[in-house]
């Protein structure tokens, strides 16, 4: 009855299954896997951000398929601040990333066309590929004293791919990486330019943490890169610390036929599904700046998370913290005794403690735990204590 796209495995994994028996229990939780910034006591403007939801405006429809020109011409302001000159012209509004990467992949793919996504790296796009009807082909980001994209392994993946007569339209690259906290490298970004031309495919570049740099000079934009195709995905859900609010837009630069006939392109597909909605349009100048005031506070937090995390690995010298250059999570490197699903497992039922085993992002062996660094204060605190006197005994 149902498509084959949607036939996943809906059976609860065994993690998950601990989860819910130790809420049920009633047993303290120290969860160390915030993801969403609301619920971990940041505060926001709220009157501010009330008001502007119910301007007069929203009482008249005017649509437009990219979105609103206000809206659009104040996320080129956001990026003029960052030194990209992005026109309003060439930005689509979306209801969330995850609709951007659908409208990309329908602009670009054909069923069964590849993309080459890295690895370690988010799960959800497994979900949004089989929804499009597009493969996935894994390129690795490979750990020495700082993550690297492993360019040989882009060649093998495309090589694969053209032997069995399918077609790659596309990298897609996050940037920072999550959970790796990883940006991408000048010389990498113009290799990978380089890659594009040659072979004639896009960039796709989720940049959604893109302001959580924690280094001394902010990292570079892809919306200013013209020397190929590239989609440059982003929204409030992180830069505002606002998901529910649910804008995003896809920002398209390049070689200016290609632009804009993908621009034109994307436009009739956004068009097709009439997504964005006025009041969220209209409260957007007010909704982005709010990061003024949410990103100093998660930064803060982030740096002060790190610093308990290091303080306690000194003690601590089997486990490590990966580095990690900007976005919100941790990765500790841990003896690898087992699976580290059974090891998070483990740690939850002993300890109360709940991190992300590192399968969960394709990490390519075990010995992986991911914490958010978004974690109230007290609460990381005592999870990253437990958890390294949990692990020294075992």
């Amino acid at each position: 009855m149902f498509s084959r796209r949607t036939g996943w495995n809906l059976s609860t994994n065994c993690y998950t299954q601990a989860l819910e028996m130790h809420r049920r229990s009633g047993r303290e939780l120290l969860d160390l896997t915030a993801a969403n910034p609301t619920s971990v006591g940041l505060a926001y403007r709220k009157h501010e951000l009330s008001q502007a939801l119910i301007a007069n405006e929203i009482f008249t429809y005017d649509p437009g398929a990219k979105g609103l020109r206000t809206a659009r011409e104040t996320i080129t302001a956001y990026y003029a601040e960052k030194e990209a000159a992005v026109d309003a012209e060439d930005l689509v509004l979306t209801t969330s990333t995850s609709e951007a990467y659908s409208f990309v992949f329908r602009l670009l793919c054909d069923p069964g066309d590849s993309v080459l996504v890295p690895t370690p790296s988010y799960p959800l796009f497994d979900f949004l590929a089989d929804l499009n009807d597009v493969k996935l082909t894994p390129y690795e980001l490979v750990y020495d004293h700082g993550w690297q994209i492993d360019f040989t392994s882009i060649a093998a993946a495309m090589g694969r791919e053209q032997s069995a007569g399918n077609r790659c339209r596309a990298i897609l690259l996050v940037h920072p990486n999550n959970p790796t906290g990883s940006f991408t490298t000048l010389p990498e970004q113009a290799e990978l330019s380089h890659l594009c031309q040659t072979h004639e495919l896009a960039v796709i570049a989720d940049e959604v943490f893109l302001d959580y740099s924690l280094g001394a000079t902010a990292p570079l934009t892809f919306a200013a890169n013209d020397s190929c195709l590239t989609f440059t995905l982003s929204g409030l859900s992180k830069i505002s610390a606002l998901p529910q609010m649910k804008v995003a837009w896809i920002a398209t630069s390049g070689p200016a036929k290609s632009k804009t006939d993908a621009i034109a392109r994307l436009e009739i597909i956004s068009d097709t599904y009439l997504s964005m909605n006025a009041p969220v349009q209209l409260a957007l100048p007010a909704m982005l700046e709010e990061r003024r005031h949410v990103q100093p506070q998660l930064l803060r937090r982030i740096r002060e998370n790190l610093g308990v995390l290091d303080e306690h690995l000194k003690r601590n010298p089997s486990c490590e913290r990966l580095q990690v250059e900007g976005g919100w999570y941790a990765v500790l490197r841990v003896p690898a005794l087992g699976s580290d699903e059974d090891l998070a497992i483990s740690l939850l039922e002993h300890t109360g403690v709940l991190l992300q085993p590192g399968h969960f992002y394709n990490f390519p062996n075990d010995g992986y735990l991911i914490a958010s660094l978004i974690t109230p204060l007290d609460v990381f605190a005592a999870g990253v204590r437990r958890t390294l006197e949990f692990l020294a005994q075992r």
